[in-house]
């Protein structure tokens, strides 16, 4: 069961559960004096992300990784190793930590005027201005070869094409949009609600989680995870013990969402999905299309032909405006934990087409 519950946030993919997590070093960037677009300025703003492989004296053999909802630097790894799309013999990869998921600054760690609900709703491209000052000013690293990203990766990955056009040689988006569009929105509400009615909540002030609230929020946010074919073939039997049923799967991914997560942080990181829009970058005066037109690399956008977060017809929609880009959907009932690997003929799809992808443009 706990292979299907990780889905929940889509960290490494779920066939590769029981395995010890990859080789990847922990490192922590700071930044004084963080200005958000919300206004607030934070005194002390903390990315946490982890490396793989080694840099070389050029510095051009990065690839970046940007994380997903509540998802920690190991979140890619169904991509990394021999015989995937990214072996790190001959690459450096760079996964970073999006504010809000409880490592790098987040509601839950961040000391008062900012803690918990005061915490700045922080943008993708907060997120993005965030890593483009880790990589310059830290890592010196001026130019990589390809910024991979799923989900709000995937949101962060359109952001660096519009935000930094000649940045990466190559782009890679998958169940991500370049924008969230209201369907969404209200979908990412309904969670929030669900959160937020519980009394034990107080207005994000509580002396201790609200449990309840976070599983009304757990079960909602399952609901949309799979496809609806993925739940009425049952698909989960073929991941868990056999004799599994629909109520004992339930009640798992109910009671443990993402243990240890903090409720503030959990709405954070929703906000932050809410606000994506490319088309508010500065110069495009929120039109979305526009900034589309504007990206000048290859792009590979990959979304899953049965996601209800990020619905195909809107990456089709997307596409139209997108120059070199090429469309591939994935193939399969996974729903939105497709783009990550979910199954392992999804991790096989993804590891060849971005492995070609990738090898076209060296």
């Amino acid at each position: 069961m706990k292979k299907l519950i990780f889905l929940l946030v889509i960290c490494p993919t779920l066939w590769a559960q029981d395995a010890p997590k990859k080789a990847g070093e922990r490192h922590e960037f700071v930044i004084s004096n963080f200005h958000t677009e919300s206004g607030v300025t934070l005194p002390v703003a903390r990315i946490v992300y982890g490396t793989y492989g080694h840099l070389n004296a050029a510095k051009d053999n990065v690839v970046l990784l940007p994380s997903h909802y509540m998802a920690d630097y190991h979140g890619y790894e169904w991509l990394i190793g021999p015989g995937h799309a990214l072996d790190t013999s001959p690459l450096f990869l760079v996964a970073t930590e999006m504010f809000g998921n409880g490592h790098s600054s987040s509601p839950s760690n961040t000391p008062e005027p900012y803690h918990g609900p005061r915490f700045p709703v922080t943008t993708i491209r907060d997120n993005v201005e965030a890593v483009h000052r880790l990589l310059t000013e830290e890592l010196k690293i001026t130019h990589v070869r390809a910024i991979i990203g799923f989900s709000m990766g995937a949101q962060q990955a359109f952001q660096w094409a519009v935000s930094y056009p000649t940045f990466a040689d190559r782009i890679v988006a998958t169940a991500g949009t370049a924008k969230t569009y209201p369907h969404g929105f209200v979908r990412l509400e309904g969670q929030i609600a669900a959160l937020t009615a519980d009394a034990a909540f107080k207005d994000g002030d509580y002396t201790s989680q609200p449990t309840k609230g976070m599983e009304a929020f757990a079960t909602v946010w399952t609901a949309w995870l799979f496809s609806q074919e993925w739940w009425r073939k049952e698909l989960w039997r073929e991941t868990e013990k056999p004799g599994t049923t629909f109520d004992q799967m339930l009640h798992e991914f109910r009671t443990n969402f993402i243990p240890g997560a903090d409720a503030n942080d959990l709405i954070l990181q929703a906000r932050t999905w809410e606000r994506h829009d490319v088309g508010g970058t500065a110069g495009f005066g929120g039109d979305a299309e526009r900034a589309l037109r504007s990206i000048k690399v290859p792009f590979l956008y990959m979304p899953s032909e049965t996601d209800l977060y990020f619905p195909i017809g809107d990456a089709r929609y997307e596409a139209a405006f997108i120059p070199g880009v090429s469309l591939v959907p994935i193939p399969s009932l996974w729903g939105h934990t497709a783009g990550a690997g979910g199954s392992p003929a999804d991790e096989k799809f993804l590891n060849e087409k971005i492995g070609h992808f990738l090898a076209a443009g060296q």
